[in-house]
């Protein structure tokens, strides 16, 4: 038996936005958070734009219609930040 690359990928089942942080739950269990500031645009959106995303692939991207903003969880996993993104402020 074998497995593609693809059944591999780290799956989003779960979103959620605050005011200060995107907090993504993987199939698998584990829970990614990460600052806000890192996407200007889900920073700048209304608490109900946030709250309406699509997963698409099964998970492995995440789809802000109202704000046309999309993220792979793969580059969440890698902490990768939109352009223009900034640290978490200390």
């Amino acid at each position: 038996m074998s497995s593609s690359a693809a059944d591999l990928a780290p799956r989003a089942v779960r979103v959620d936005c605050s005011n200060e942080e995107l907090t993504v739950v993987l199939a698998d269990g584990r829970r990614l958070s990460v600052p806000l500031s890192w996407f200007p645009r889900l920073l700048e959106a209304t608490p109900g734009a946030r709250a309406h995303f699509e997963l698409l692939g099964g998970g492995v991207g995440i789809h802000w219609p109202e704000i046309d903003e999309d993220l792979s969880v793969e580059g969440l996993l890698r902490g990768t930040r939109a352009p223009g993104g900034r640290p978490r402020d200390r």
